[in-house]
């Protein structure tokens, strides 16, 4: 597979070994990497990612607050199961604030926001030149909707859009062999990526809900 850009965020420093803890450990949880209702060894992960058990510990206690991870008194801590009802809810928050994000982008992004989407953009064009597989292409998805969360400026509007975003593509990865086309919906996004560069805010919102409601309708679909 061709390398791939690592999330947006992640490329943002200096960042706290709690913080890098939480990232990684909650883009585990989102790509299933870590399955749901799996039990979550502190220690286990504190090796693994070199740091030491309380910034696993904080980073788990935020992941709760995410809905990514539950505790039991004297249990210990699990990865959330994929609730496929909640699509629905999480949908119609997405469907008002995904337009929002992306009209924001369109007209108050900063200079370097603005290149970063468009290199994405072009990246993304060249996809068909790359074998990437569906794993690397849910990563693009991943880029694409966290760094326009970022160049709308709220960074309120960006954590509540990033915490949605999460809990759907969980769903989408617990369906993600059935999909017929993932490289097609990540495809759509090129559009809307040129749009807010260029300014287009109305284009932007308009094609960010006909984003979210293709999501939404391919999912129910393989369900």
């Amino acid at each position: 597979m061709s390398n791939i850009a690592a999330p947006v965020e992640l490329a943002d420093a200096p960042i706290s070994l709690a913080e890098q803890a939480y990232r990684d450990i909650r883009d585990r949880l989102i790509m299933l990497d870590i399955r749901p209702g799996e039990p979550i060894n502190d220690g286990a992960l504190a090796l693994e990612l070199g740091v030491g058990r309380t910034p696993v510990r904080e980073a788990l206690k935020r992941l709760e607050i995410d809905h990514l991870v539950v505790s039991y008194p004297r249990r210990g801590t699990f990865a959330t199961i994929v609730d496929i009802t909640e699509l629905a809810d999480v949908s119609e928050l997405r469907r008002s604030l995904e337009p929002l994000a992306a009209r924001k982008a369109a007209l108050s992004a900063p200079d370097a926001d603005r290149e970063a989407l468009r290199a994405l953009a072009r990246d993304i064009e060249r996809l068909g030149e790359k074998k990437v597989d569906k794993r690397g292409l849910m990563q693009y998805d991943l880029n694409v909707h966290r760094l326009i969360y970022r160049a709308a400026g709220n960074p309120h509007l960006e954590e509540t859009l990033i915490r949605l975003d999460n809990l759907a593509t969980r769903i989408w990865c617990l369906v993600l062999d059935k999909v017929p086309s993932v490289s097609g919906h990540i495809e759509e996004h090129v559009d809307l990526l040129d749009a807010i560069v260029a300014g287009e805010a109305e284009s932007a919102e308009a094609m960010a809900l006909a984003h979210i409601t293709s999501f939404e309708q391919t999912i129910r679909a393989v369900l």
